[in-house]
């Protein structure tokens, strides 16, 4: 008898047997165990989802299919993963804080996050809202072991001057290195808001489609210090046909984070974690290996699978990454 099958395993290769032979509708909870039994987690039963040096994130509650889900949900959710550091949109935060939900809410051109900025209601509330109360929401998030990390704006670009100072006050308030956007395709918006965020020396990662193309990075770092990238890996392989490894390489000083999902090349679909083309594993070794402070977001947006449901997936995607991080 072969004396070594009979040695034990360790946690980390039970973990992984055992995901591997559990049903769909099992991972989500063992994925939260197994993150909660982490040790590099802080403190015992908070989420963790820092492996290997590289924090796994998570865009929220985008990924979760819902813009209007309230704060307290949104953190319930990511507990519940055991994802420990999250991209954040502005409306769930702006609503706990008290802004008039119509109209952060309201249809209409920039109005998913009262882009305007303008006079009205939610400018004055803008103006007057305490920095101590946005404290207070990143207290509730941090003590449950969820970093905000990135913060998320709609709009940023037809918001007037005060509501700028506002937005970067904010994200400063909330514990974030950085806010993000859309990239712009007008010079303009991206000469404006890289003064501002020089002025701020607060970090704006610009998000990119499939249609942008490296140079429309490389031009956004040349007009300010602040400009960064938000590197969105499924998007590049599916509009540039090539891995963005070579990019990440050379810019990674600029590039805030990237966005983890998995497309085919030549414009094609969203795919399950490992069915496309994207080098997921590639570019989160290549942040680990170089101790990059990139976070490693995880935007859901695959069609889910018959037979199973978005958080199911969502932990899917986790264990995806953690498991090529290991």
């Amino acid at each position: 008898m072969d004396t070594r099958k009979m040695l034990p395993l360790t946690r980390r290769k039970f973990t992984k047997l055992a995901l591997a032979a559990l049903p769909a509708a099992s991972l989500l909870s063992i994925a939260h165990r197994m993150s909660a039994a982490e040790p590099e987690a802080k403190s015992k039963g908070k989420p963790n989802s820092k492996v290997a040096g590289v924090q796994i994130g998570l865009n929220v509650p985008y990924s979760f299919s819902d813009l209007q889900m309230s704060a307290d949900d949104v953190l319930k959710h990511c507990v519940q993963l055991g994802i420990s550091g999250i991209e954040l949109r502005t409306q769930p935060v702006e609503v706990w804080l008290g802004a008039p939900k119509s109209q952060i809410f309201a249809k209409g051109k920039g109005a998913a996050s009262g882009a305007s900025g303008g006079a009205g209601e939610l400018h004055k509330w803008r103006n007057a809202v305490s920095m101590d109360k946005v404290k207070e929401f990143r207290s509730n998030y941090e003590e449950a072991g969820v970093l905000i990390e990135i913060v998320k704006v709609d709009g940023i670009f037809a918001m007037k001057d005060d509501t700028l100072d506002y937005i970067f006050a904010m994200g400063k308030a909330l514990g974030a290195r950085a806010i993000s956007t859309e990239i712009s395709k007008k010079e303009e918006d991206l000469k404006r808001l890289g003064q501002f965020a020089d002025k701020h020396q607060f970090m704006v990662g610009y998000h990119g489609h499939a249609a942008t193309k490296p140079e429309h990075w490389e031009k956004a770092f040349s007009f300010a210090k602040y400009n960064g990238a938000n590197v969105d890996i499924g998007h590049f392989i599916a509009g540039n046909n090539t891995s963005p490894v070579l990019f990440i390489k050379q810019y990674h000083d600029w590039v805030i984070y990237v966005h983890i999902k998995d497309r085919k090349m030549h414009e094609g679909p969203n795919t399950p974690f490992g069915e496309g083309d994207t080098p997921i594993k590639d570019v989160l070794c290549l942040i680990r290996d170089n101790k990059w402070n990139i976070q490693a977001t995880i935007e859901f947006e695959y069609k889910i699978p018959a037979g199973s449901d978005r958080m199911t997936e969502i932990a899917r995607a986790i264990k995806y990454c953690r498991d090529a991080l290991a």
